[in-house]
């Protein structure tokens, strides 16, 4: 049996989503610029699946931006706005649990000079709104806060943060990563103040190089792609029609009963966790299970290296991951660095990241295998010391 338990790293395609992806390879692969009628049709289809992805929002269907994916989306967000507004305000806002696609972006910045703040977290991942409210000044240009991390799954107050940055009256702009979070939380963009938005296709059973950006105001955005007028001159470049193309189908299969669909993988997770605490002993839940995301489950197990626990579950087809795929191994894990976990639970550390497509019998099967293989791994360090 093969389970595989790593949406978060990306997701299998649906088949309707592959189909797609042929329709635009072999039937209707125009370039949606041409003038003549076959070129019109991939067009007019593209300007749906816009539509589409801005009602599962609830914005206007001219904010949202096809780009490759979630780390463009990040870096052309992050890099417009600083450049925009680098004479007059050279402050930003992020966290210290951001993907990498923010970080390492934020810190080419702060070489620029650029001033960068980065907010600690709690034990769970979660920031604190005072420390962020006091760190906003009339220096700040951009906060950056991501909806879900990505490895522990926590799920930041969105909401709240707009609240706070709106008080400024749009001189602080607000840029979430959504990419954990798109079709993993119901939630409408026009009930937030949030002005940027990134989102990667792989993660949503859509095809890899594919995603899209949300811009509240194009005034207050400077493309960092410049060429031809696509994407109303905000993303230069030929549209990927075969990913856009996948990700209209995929959002139109996820978001047929987002909710039911949301609350089928939170079963699934819980199941997972439930199975896993009665069954192993000597383990710490780094989730928040309560109010995390449906999908992660990260748990360290105690006198067990996660990457040879990782090996030896591949071997029986389970494929699970010790962290973000985007993460360094030599420094391990910022995220959780960042909630204070120890070296050795750190070490230890396990992210099972479910979709709609695991079944009850695929989590059966690898709650025994882990079971085993962490009985026998136990037994042999112990033998060791």
């Amino acid at each position: 049996m093969e389970v595989y338990l790593d949406n978060s790293a990306t997701t299998k395609p649906f088949k309707e989503v592959v189909d797609e992806v042929v329709v635009a390879l072999t039937e209707e692969f125009e370039n949606p610029s041409a003038a003549y009628n076959k070129g019109l049709i991939v067009e007019k289809k593209i300007k749906k699946i816009r539509r589409n992805i801005a009602n599962t929002l609830g914005v206007e269907e001219k904010t949202i931006v096809f780009t490759s994916g979630g780390t463009e989306g990040n870096n052309a967000i992050i890099r417009g706005v600083a450049h925009a507004n680098k004479k007059r305000k050279n402050h930003i806002i992020t966290s210290a649990i951001e993907h990498p696609a923010v970080l390492k972006t934020v810190r080419d910045l702060e070489d620029e000079g650029f001033e960068i703040t980065v907010l600690g977290v709690d034990d769970k991942g979660y920031i604190d709104l005072k420390e962020l409210k006091n760190a906003i000044t009339d220096k700040t240009c951009l906060v950056s806060i991501m909806y879900v991390n990505n490895e522990i799954g926590c799920v930041q107050p969105i909401k709240e943060i707009g609240d706070i940055i709106s008080n400024y009256n749009g001189e602080v702009l607000f840029h979430v990563d959504a990419v954990q979070g798109y079709a993993k939380v119901n939630f409408k963009l026009s009930e937030m103040n949030v002005d940027f938005l990134s989102v990667s296709g792989h993660k949503i059973h859509a095809p890899k190089g594919v995603g899209f950006m949300y811009i509240k105001d194009v005034n207050k955005f400077k493309p960092f792609m410049t060429g031809g007028g696509q994407e109303y001159s905000l993303r230069a470049g030929t549209e990927n029609v075969a990913g856009i193309y996948g990700i209209g189908k995929a959002v139109e299969i996820l978001f047929e009963d987002i909710d039911k669909n949301i609350e089928s993988i939170r079963e699934k997770r819980n199941y997972l966790y439930k199975k896993i605490v009665e069954n192993i002993s000597n383990i710490k839940v780094n989730s928040d299970i309560e109010n995390g995301v449906c999908h992660v489950l990260n748990i360290s197990f105690e006198g067990v290296k996660g990457e040879v626990l990782l090996h030896y579950l591949e071997e029986d087809g389970i494929y699970v991951s010790t962290g973000s795929a985007c993460s360094s191994k030599k420094k391990g894990s910022s995220v959780l660095n960042a909630i204070n976990l120890s070296p050795d639970l750190a070490d230890g550390a396990v992210r099972f990241s479910l979709s709609e497509m695991n079944t009850f019998e695929e989590l059966d099967y690898a709650v025994e295998k882990l079971k085993q293989h962490i009985e026998m791994i136990r037994i042999f360090s112990k033998k060791k010391r």
